[in-house]
Parts: C-alpha cells; sequence; structure tokens
C-alpha cells in the first residue's frame, strides 16, 4: 500500500484476533503502531512480532470505555510514537442472548464498549487529525449492524450506531482531509467467537450452521480484514469516505 511507512496508526483491541491481524498488517507497510488493551501483558507478543518487521511498535493498557484514560493512552501514544495517521477502533465485546432475558446493566455494559468507547477514541485523536489537515479513521463495525442478529441485538445497534457516527463524522471532516469508514466482518475465527460458541456439540452445530449460510463455505479468518483496513488507511484510497464495507464470505449480499 502507498503512503503508509513511518506513519503512526492506533489500534484498539489489537492484543488478539482481528485486532492483531490488523496491527501486524499495518507493521508490515511500515506502520509505528500503538496497541491499546485491556490484557497489555498478552497484548506484549502481539508487540514484539510487529517490532520484528522493523518499526516501533509499544502497548498501552487503557479501557477505551473510560474517556479519562483514552486522552492519557493517546498522549502517551503520540509522545512515544508520533501523530496519529490511523485510528482504527476494533476492540469490541458481547455476551449474546435474547434481549428479553437480559438487563440493563449488561446493556449499559456493550454500550460503553462498543458504542461510548468509539466516541471516546474518535473524540481523543480526530481534534489533532484535523488541525493537521489529514488522517484515517477505520471503524470495525459488523454484519450485525446491516442485517441484524438473533440474541446480539444491543450489539447490533451499537455498532449499527457506529456506521452512522462513521457517515456522519466522514461529512463533518471531509475537508480537513480526515477521511472515516466502516468495515463490517461476518463471523470469524477468534477468541471472541470462540466465548460466544462454547464447547460441545451443541456449539459445533451452531458453527455448522454459519457456514452453511456463508457462499465461500468458512468462516472468516482474522487476516481477511487486514488487507483493507491497511488500504483504507493508506493513499491508495484518498477518495474514499463514508463507505460501509461488508467482509463476510458473500453471507449478506446487500
Amino acid at each position: 500500500m502507498k503512503g503508509l511507512k513511518g506513519k503512526m496508526a492506533i489500534v484498539t483491541g489489537g492484543g488478539q484476533g482481528i485486532g492483531k491481524a490488523i496491527a501486524l498488517r499495518l507493521a508490515s507497510e511500515g506502520c509505528n503502531v500503538a496497541i491499546f488493551d485491556l490484557k497489555p501483558e498478552a497484548a506484549e507478543a502481539t508487540a514484539e512480532e510487529a517490532r520484528a518487521a522493523g518499526v516501533n511498535a509499544k502497548v498501552y493498557g487503557v479501557d477505551i470505555a473510560d474517556k479519562d484514560a483514552v486522552d492519557k493512552a493517546v498522549g502517551e501514544a503520540e509522545a512515544d510514537l508520533g501523530p496519529t495517521w490511523l485510528l482504527v477502533n476494533n476492540a469490541g465485546w458481547d455476551k449474546p442472548a435474547m434481549f428479553l432475558s437480559t438487563d440493563k446493566d449488561l446493556w449499559d455494559r456493550i454500550i460503553a464498549i462498543n458504542l461510548n468507547g468509539p466516541l471516546n477514541m474518535h473524540k481523543a485523536v480526530c481534534a489533532g487529525m484535523a488541525t493537521r489537515g489529514g488522517g484515517r479513521v477505520v471503524n470495525i463495525a459488523s454484519d450485525a449492524a446491516r442485517v441484524g442478529t438473533s440474541t446480539e441485538a444491543v450489539y447490533s445497534a451499537c455498532k449499527g450506531g457506529i456506521i452512522a457516527f462513521t457517515k456522519s463524522m466522514a461529512r463533518e471532516l471531509a475537508r480537513q482531509n480526515v477521511l472515516l469508514n466502516a468495515v463490517c466482518p461476518g463471523p470469524t475465527n477468534t477468541p471472541m467467537m470462540q466465548q460466544v460458541l462454547g464447547e460441545g456439540e451443541q456449539a459445533v452445530k451452531w458453527k455448522d450452521a454459519m457456514v452453511r449460510g456463508i457462499p465461500l463455505k468458512r468462516m472468516g479468518e482474522p487476516e481477511d480484514y487486514a488487507g483493507m483496513v491497511a488500504f483504507l488507511g493508506s493513499s491508495d484510497a484518498d477518495f474514499i469516505t463514508g463507505q460501509t464495507i461488508s467482509i463476510s464470505g458473500g453471507m449478506n449480499m446487500v
């Protein structure tokens, strides 16, 4: 990809799963990478792998739902690695359940991580991008936002909100050359998915049912998304903003 070498990228939830694949791909493209993660010790292995590509990579333990913690971490990352060129809002969490069986405590936690967290990150990072006259944001949403998912109503609502927020901010910041786009993964082999599926015969049945609904007949892998994120952060995508891109093996063709 053009224009990424030497740039600084923040990847939230970059310690494992999709976030790890994105962080490593950006490192391979020459980006210095700040990994924001709730589990900094585990994320260090990703940072070490990224540094093997010849770039600087650092881990910052931060809860993105805590605005003060986000502001502090962004300040530290930019002091260490330089101004943020690319923000990847990847961190997310869910506990699938039928909505009518859940309570407000669960809703609030899902909203705090999946909606308020990215808002905190935008506020902390995009002001600097606008002042400098350039930057890129890639928000990892979900195909659940586009078509809905049973047992993930609040999560789907948050991701739908992220898509709308991405479009609105793309309009607000276009004149400052800050471009924002959303990427929507489908079902993916990640630690979070494994936690959702659980173990045993029933888990195998659920996974098989998902795969049957995907034309490419497999679940996504974290590496399936990293190239698109790198592309959207590069100068190859200088005329793309406010878009929602589904990467789901053709599962949802709408």
